[in-house]
């Protein structure tokens, strides 16, 4: 197999990537490469590959969310959970590297006007939307970072927006580095993004990159060649953040493509 896109990021930079690694949906899949047999060991390689320090996927059932560990080995653990009240169901569980993070805290939240109450949703979405939030420090350089994973709603913009004006005022009051990744069902000129970085407290992680790995490619890839276009996957970073590298990763692992989305990946470097 070719070397991978980033790689393992060697100090002081971390390595971070989103991916919606869409839900098993094996009888209702009718092509197959959604079929999620098909997919289940190109997800594997991608991050067996690409050896993230932290991953946020999304729309992880309790299968998929054991596939990433077991690609990702024993140095990494993750937090989260489904998102029904009972703690089933998809999650945006959050994967970390053992040997360069400590957790410090985290929590996860239900995007509605009841977040401390799971399942909750208030702002139209018909299925109930969650938050990962998790503060780490870096054992090698005593760096924290706060790091938020999310999926929006694809079907109600009121809840994008609704979701996206809470986050904001999440981030506003942090005084650490703060990272957003996720599945925000957003274009950059929607209304959600441009809520989340309105006041100044993020900013596009691919726009800051000093390079970048790839082309612009939209990450709604649905399992055809990868076009230039819009993102709705993204990687949002406080302005203390230096994105040293950026990648949107199109590639095929074992014949064809991990998702119907793309990875959205960068190295990032946090200063002490």
């Amino acid at each position: 197999m070719r070397g991978a896109l980033l790689g393992p990021a060697a100090p002081p930079d971390l390595h971070v990537m989103t991916v919606n690694v869409r839900r098993r949906l094996e009888r209702l899949a009718l092509r197959r490469a959604d079929r999620w047999s098909e997919r289940a060991p190109r997800l594997h390689a991608l991050l067996a590959s690409e050896r993230p320090t932290i991953v946020g996927a999304q729309e992880a059932l309790p299968e998929q969310t054991e596939v990433i560990a077991d690609a990702l080995g024993s140095s990494h653990r993750f937090i989260g959970r489904g998102r029904r009240a009972d703690g089933g169901g998809e999650s945006c569980p959050l994967f970390y590297d053992t040997t360069r993070l400590d957790l410090l805290e985290w929590e996860q939240t239900a995007l509605s006007d009841r977040p401390d109450v799971a399942g909750s949703r208030t702002w139209g979405n018909p299925l109930p939307r969650v938050l990962v939030r998790a503060r780490f420090r870096d054992r090698l350089t005593d760096a924290q970072l706060v790091v938020f994973n999310t999926h929006l709603d694809p079907f109600s913009a009121r809840s994008r927006l609704r979701s996206a004006d809470s986050i904001r005022r999440m981030i506003a009051g942090l005084p650490v580095a703060t990272v957003l990744i996720g599945d925000l069902n957003a274009a950059g000129d929607s209304p959600a993004v441009r809520a989340l970085c309105e006041d100044g407290n993020l900013r596009d992680a691919w726009a800051a990159a000093q390079t970048r790995a790839t082309p612009e490619w939209a990450t709604f890839g649905n399992y055809r060649p990868p076009r230039l276009g819009e993102r709705i996957d993204w990687m949002l970073v406080s302005p203390d953040v230096t994105v040293t590298r950026a990648a949107i990763n199109a590639r095929r692992y074992l014949g064809g493509w991990p998702s119907d989305h793309l990875a959205v990946q960068a190295t990032l470097r946090v200063a002490p």
